[in-house]
């Protein structure tokens, strides 16, 4: 592999020292020699970058904003770091930031294919789906999405088959746990309202998935309120609270975590206990979570990243499942809910917010 810190001049002299020293000793190999030279007409983009003076550029589709996704960012750039890209020498990073606004991503994925972005680095399934539409031939790699395959973004995980690739939130241990988890927090719950953002093909997985394990447990799912745009979260709010549910239950969706501090708010003025589909939500004050580790999630999308630039082709690169999950529940918020959290499901916890 071709550390960015090797210049393709390094690169060039190795390879043409080796194929003379095999002709000396009369053991060239036809095909090894065919494969060097013809190589040298692919070279990896950050070998291009230090013979033309063009950093390898990652944008980023964001969904919310810098502000509220600055860890995962972090997390992002830090391993770039690690793999030694150095910003402003190796690489550089162009963002585009969506508010929360779906109806915005479009736009501004095509505004990441204008400056010719080598990689393009989304998350969340509008994001994807809009970065595909707007190229066919730009590598993306996407650090969170529900499912890729059932949203037409790759032909399966083992072969994606086209410019796109990344790592999903939709694994086996995730189904029907966090309605579990919530009937345990909450023994006498019997109606869960849902809130979730319809237009987001990836959102319609686990809203199955969690009807299914609702109806295990004999609960009653209503309402299930709606949000496609942030001017329709007021009108979820009144739906829900007019309903008067025991708990509720936010499906996984990054334009709906961009609204995570109003989500949560709302949900401490109603007295509702939920379970939320990211960290953030507990962070922010909302009672449980319980979710992949994203910020490993976009560690792991920074490898992928670094592979392409290196000259791996997304094709080649298998969808991945994430590899641990976290479950967390913030005691302050129950104790201001008059909620009593069990020592037993305290020790499930992998981080307890005091």
């Amino acid at each position: 592999m071709i550390r960015p810190d090797h210049c393709t001049s390094v690169w060039y002299a190795s390879t043409v020292t080796g194929v003379l020293l095999e002709l000396r000793g009369g053991l060239v190999r036809r095909r090894e020699f065919i494969k060097g030279i013809a190589g040298s007409a692919a070279w990896p983009l950050v070998a291009q970058a230090q013979q033309t003076g063009k950093l390898a550029t990652v944008g980023y589709l964001g969904p919310s904003l810098l502000s509220l996704e600055h860890v995962q960012v972090d997390a992002l750039k830090q391993r770039l770091h690690e793999l030694g890209y150095v910003e402003g020498k190796d690489i550089a990073y162009v963002f585009r930031w969506a508010g929360g606004h779906d109806g915005r991503v479009p736009a501004l994925a095509t505004e990441l294919v204008g400056p010719k972005s080598d990689v393009i680095v989304t998350t969340g399934t509008p994001g994807t789906l809009a970065a595909r539409r707007a190229t066919s031939t730009i590598p993306i790699v996407f650090a969170s999405d529900a499912n890729p395959v059932s949203s037409g973004l790759v032909t399966t995980y083992s072969r994606p088959g086209g410019n796109v690739t990344g790592f999903i939130i939709l694994g086996p241990e995730l189904k029907g746990k966090r309605v579990q988890l919530l009937k345990e927090a909450v023994p006498t719950l019997a109606r869960v309202a849902v809130m979730w953002n319809p237009a987001n093909p990836g959102s319609v997985d686990f809203l199955h998935q969690m009807r299914a394990a609702a109806s295990v447990l004999n609960l009653s799912v209503k309402p299930i309120a709606e949000v496609t745009q942030a001017s329709e979260l007021n009108k979820a709010f009144s739906v829900i609270a007019d309903s008067k549910p025991d708990a509720m239950l936010v499906i996984a969706d990054r334009s709906l975590l961009a609204k995570r501090a109003d989500i949560v708010s709302f949900a401490a003025t109603q007295r509702l206990p939920t379970m939320y589909p990211y960290r953030g939500y507990a962070d922010a004050g909302g009672l449980m979570a319980s979710a992949p580790i994203d910020v490993e999630q976009f560690r792991q999308a920074a490898g992928a990243v670094s592979k392409i630039l290196h000259g791996t082709k997304p094709a080649d690169l298998p969808v991945e499942e994430p590899t641990r999950y976290e479950f967390i529940i913030n005691l302050k918020t129950a104790r201001e809910l008059g909620l009593e959290v069990s020592p037993f499901l305290q020790q499930r916890a992998d981080a307890l917010i005091e």
